[in-house]
Parts: structure tokens; sequence; C-alpha cells
């Protein structure tokens, strides 16, 4: 099958998106690329275009030609046996929606499929689910009752139910960025819970071709401006991810446990990545990541080097896994 890079999107990730397929198109140089843009067609581009393309966590990637609607291009690619290796984030990149698309067509694509990913994308459900498969969230907070829980707890913590990437994150300090959540909150859902102390973790989980899965070495984030929003992630050169974290042998195998489990517990395909605080009562669950970032700078190639995983092997191994699944 004719390997196909899709990068972009219609949504906030989209930069993140097309770092993403820079490094994929380095590790897979045979492999086309196309380009999703805001306005839901898919451009056929280069691979000088995409890895010339300076600054791509601040800057738009402008294709430079016509385009063909999403759907037409799935078409296209079930007709001349494509799989696509999804270097997407967030939307309905990673909302599950795409997904379907591409397996009513009959589409090869890696990652999750479309009930794992709609699943795991909404916080409020993930949580629920998660919580039933043995990992601990916090508690939620309903919007009415954020005046008292911040009494209570004395911060909270707000962020969009459907988003990643840390968008939209607002750490309740102080009673006017009540104020703030509230608006938020007007036009999209959110979720709000008490602000856990801790260390913020997170651990990637792998399956192999010979039906294995795997927990990946868990990472330990410190945030250089103190919260771990997109600028941290994505801009901050202060931010220290540290690969393996520096846990006790206890924390280490917990982690890997919860993100297996949450993995399970969506009914994850492919990889995934969880996010945790350690905190001095043990573990609490963040959210789990069905397409997590795969820029030279992301946590899930860190983990995968950690292991002894080359980036080509993991990558050769999903595809395989895709056209697996869609032969079924």
């Amino acid at each position: 099958m004719r390997t196909t890079i899709l990068f972009g999107g219609s949504n906030r990730e989209r930069l993140v998106s097309v770092a993403s397929a820079q490094a994929l198109q380095q590790a897979l140089p045979e492999a086309d690329l196309w380009f999703w843009d805001v306005e839901d067609k898919v451009h056929v581009v280069q691979s000088n275009q995409l890895l010339e393309h300076s600054r791509p966590f601040e800057d738009e990637f402008k294709p430079g030609t016509s385009g063909i609607p999403l759907a037409q291009a799935l078409d296209k690619a079930k007709a001349e046996a494509r799989v696509l290796v999804l270097s997407l984030h967030g939307g309905s990149a990673e909302n599950g929606e795409l997904q379907v698309m591409c397996e009513a067509r009959g589409v090869p694509f890696t990652g999750s499929g479309s009930a794992s990913s709609h699943l795991a994308f909404d916080k409020i459900a993930a949580k629920r689910f998660a919580a039933l498969g043995g990992v601990t969230p916090p508690v939620g907070i309903a919007l009415e009752k954020i005046d008292d829980a911040f009494a209570e707890y004395g911060r909270l913590i707000a962020k969009p139910a459907r988003d990643g990437s840390s968008y939209g994150l607002i750490f309740v300090n102080a009673r006017q960025d009540l104020v703030a959540v509230r608006n938020a909150a007007r036009h999209e859902e959110y979720v709000i819970e008490p602000y856990i102390a801790g260390v913020e973790a997170t651990c990637g989980v792998l399956e192999r071709t010979d039906g294995s899965i795997i927990a990946l070495p868990p990472i330990e984030i410190i945030p250089g401006e103190g919260n771990f929003d997109y600028a941290a992630k994505y801009l901050l050169k202060s931010t220290q991810e540290i690969c393996p974290g520096r846990f006790t042998p206890e924390v280490t195998a917990a982690l890997k446990t919860q993100a297996m489990l949450a993995h399970r517990a969506m009914s994850c395909s492919g990889y995934s990545r969880s996010d945790f605080i350690v905190s001095e009562k043990g573990l609490v669950y963040l959210e789990t990541n069905t397409l997590p970032g795969l820029t030279k700078s992301s946590l899930y190639p860190k983990a995968l080097k950690a292991e002894g995983i080359a980036f080509v092997d993991f990558l050769r191994d999903l595809i395989e896994l895709a056209v697996r699944r869609a032969r079924k």
C-alpha cells in the first residue's frame, strides 16, 4: 500500500501537527504528503515544502496548491490503496470524526478507531471510563458549584472538555479567575477540578505487531513557568522533560500500570499517552491522548528512545497494525 502522511487539520492544534509531520517525513522519506487545511480541503505537497517550513509551532503552513474536499481525498485514498499515517492532533482529527470517515471507506489509518478516539477525546466520559477501568481521576466540579469548591479547595483548574495541547487552561488562584471560567464556559463545555499539587508525569503505551502491549518509561515534567500549557510545552526552553522520570520504582510501576489500564479502558489501538499527577496521596489520572505529538521535541518519541525503540520501527509497526485492522 502507498504510505501517506496526513497532517494539518482545521482546529487549533494544526501547528503541532505540522511539526509532527516534519519528523514523520524524515523517518519515512518515501511517504506521500497530504495537507488538510482549515477549509477541509486536502492538498498534495512536496517534501521540501514541509521540511523548509520554519517555526511550525507559531506560523501557519501554506501549501500553495489547490486542494480537494476531505471526503473526496479519502475516496482517492481508498481507490489508490493508501494507508494514512495520521500526523494530526485535536478537533475532528482526534475526536473520531475523521476515523469514522476512514472506517466507512475501508481506508487504513494509524492510531485508535473512531469509538475509542471519541471516548478519549471527551474528558468527562474518559474520566468515567478510566475510573471504571481502575484508574483514579480527580473529582469533578459543576459550574454552579464553583464558588463553594473554590472556598473548599483554595485552588481549581478548568479546561475545555473537548480540546487538547493545553489550550484554554484556566488556573483559578483568586476569585477574579472564577469570572474567566464562567465566561469561557459560555462558549464551550468546561471540566472543573480541584488543583492537585504534585509532579506532572506522562506515560506512553505501545501495541506491538506480535499482539503484546507495553508501557514505555514514564516522563517527569517540570514546567519552566510553573504551568504546563501550550507555551511551556512547545515554546519555552526552560521546561524540563526528564525521561525516564526520577520516580521511585514503585511510582514508576504504578504509572505504567495506570497508563495500561487507561489504554484498555478506552479500547485504544496502536499507541496512546496518558497524563497524571504524582501527588502525596498517590497517582491522579488527567487524560489520555490517542494521537500524541510526534515532533522531535514531543514526549512520546523521547519515551520510545528511552525504551530502545527506533522511531522508524515504531512507525512501520503502526502502519502494519493499521493495514491488518482494515483487512479484518
